[in-house]
């Protein structure tokens, strides 16, 4: 029989709350009755639009372990189930109340703790560190994007008291955000992937950006380890910060000369790519199961944090091949059109500068035959101040250096960028994604490469949707698609 992952009785003594109600194991944390599932302990947070009390119910209902309350709320909640109640703390109590399960949670693990943050590729890396630590020892990361407020605490107090091994994504829109989440967190190992002009809007400048990225190094345990892109201009403040933090050493990683764990060949394929690297000193040659410069640095910050924790490096080089990128991060699909196939490339899951600019090489490194095009479609890029129409326009460069044949655009940001671009690459604009499901559906043919890409709120994903629906959808074959890899 599988362990609980916690007892009522441990949640309440954690939480500093007060159990009401018969106790039962629970064997899951949640916060969403649409991903609840039988046993798990449901977390009435706040919301940015709903409040989880109005929920509890039907959490019981659905077979919910208990549900941890505001305990001034309790009442409404009486005979329906077990209650762990929250006592009033700041402005959700049943938040604050996560934050001391989670740091019990953290307390009572052995596990070898990582945690990543950065601009552009901190999902990608997370997901990546999960997929090589698993072949390694049972493994607790992160789901999805879960990196915030409350991303965090739920993260840490799911995680298996068994887990090996934990990685853990710490994201931010503003300064301050990030030191209250590692020190929940304590990491062995800190990682920063780059820094780029992401939620530019909320700070003076750069530096400003790097120096809320440096606050992870503020909850790292003694004698960590901080992994820095040595490729990046921030890479000397960042490095300041970790020195200033209790770390015991700073690793650097990417193509600068003197970085610790250092490319010293990329080959770049359309579905894959081959690295030889050398790390701290040894030499190790892998294939990664993703494409793109970006991810084949980015999985030199992987190879860094294997070697910190001690775990097998050569385990962990066969298991990069192995690595598939996620759905909206670069995920590939086989569209079956009349005539023959087309790919997709879904990127929709967010974009900024950086991330669109390593999208378009993505794509124009995928072969496309019998007349195939290379489509992007493209949602606007948001948080990025009074330089976001400018940067929009700034892409009509790496279009053309990409030979991108076409571009549609979604977004009034993104109508500065179809205003630059040759007339020839115009694909179509629109207001909204939706608006412009219908032409991206209707413009692409057999031999086709589209890649799609937004943030977030732009919800380029329904377009990514709409081309699975008309034409059906399969993992991509580069044996069968016509825009076959060359």
């Amino acid at each position: 029989m599988t362990e609980p992952l916690w007892t009522l009785e441990a949640v309440a003594a954690a939480a500093g709350a007060r159990l009401d109600g018969e106790p039962r194991p629970i064997t899951g944390l949640s916060i969403d009755t649409r991903t609840l599932k039988v046993g798990d302990l449901f977390c009435a947070i706040r919301g940015e639009a709903r409040d989880g009390h109005d929920f509890v119910r039907d959490a019981l209902g659905l077979g919910a372990g208990a549900a941890l309350v505001a305990e001034e709320r309790a009442a409404e909640f009486a005979g329906l189930g077990p209650l762990v109640l929250a006592p009033a703390a700041g402005d959700d109590p049943v938040l604050a109340a996560m934050g001391g399960l989670a740091a019990a949670s953290r307390a009572r693990s052995t596990a070898r703790i990582v945690a990543v943050t950065g601009s552009v590729g901190k999902t990608g890396t997370k997901e990546a560190l999960r997929h090589v630590l698993a072949a390694q020892g049972p493994t607790h990361a992160s789901v999805a994007s879960y990196n915030n407020h409350w991303g965090v605490p739920l993260t840490l107090g799911r995680m298996p008291a068994a887990s090996r091994y934990g990685v853990f994504e710490v994201g931010m829109n503003h300064a301050g955000e990030i030191a209250p989440l590692t020190r929940l967190i304590r990491p062995e190992v800190a990682v920063v992937t780059t820094v780029e002009p992401v939620h530019i809007e909320h700070f003076r400048s750069i530096d400003g950006i790097a120096d809320a990225k440096g606050e992870i190094f503020a909850g790292l345990e003694p004698g960590g380890v901080a992994i820095l892109n040595r490729d990046s201009p921030s890479f000397e403040r960042l490095k300041a910060h970790a020195l200033a933090s209790r770390a015991g050493r700073v690793i650097g990683f990417g193509e600068h000369p003197e970085a610790d764990v250092r490319a010293e060949r990329i080959v770049l394929r359309p579905d894959l790519s081959i690295v030889d690297a050398s790390v701290l000193g040894v030499p190790v040659t892998y294939q990664l199961g993703t494409p793109g410069r970006h991810t084949a640095l980015n999985s030199l910050a992987v190879m860094a944090v294997v070697r910190a924790l001690g775990a097998d490096l050569a385990l962990a080089a066969l298991s990069l091949a192995q690595l598939k990128p996620p759905a909206g991060r670069g995920e590939r699909t086989r569209l079956a059109l009349p005539g023959g196939d087309a790919l997709l490339v879904d990127e929709s899951y967010n974009a900024n500068p950086a991330s669109v600019r390593a999208a378009l090489a993505t794509l124009a490194g995928v072969a496309v035959t019998g007349g195939g095009r290379r489509i992007a479609v493209l949602g606007d890029m948001l948080e990025l101040g009074p330089e976001a129409l400018r940067l929009h326009r700034d892409l009509a460069g790496p279009v053309v250096e990409h030979g991108i044949d076409l571009v549609f655009t979604a977004g009034p940001m993104m109508h500065e960028l179809f205003e630059a671009l040759p007339t020839a690459r115009r694909g179509r604009e629109a207001p909204t994604s939706a608006d412009l499901v219908e032409a991206v559906v209707e413009a692409v043919r057999h031999g086709d490469a589209v890649m799609v890409k937004g943030s977030n709120s732009t919800r380029m994903g329904r377009i990514v949707e709409a081309l699975k629906a008309r034409y059906g959808s399969g993992a991509a074959d580069p044996t069968r698609s016509a825009a076959q890899p060359g």
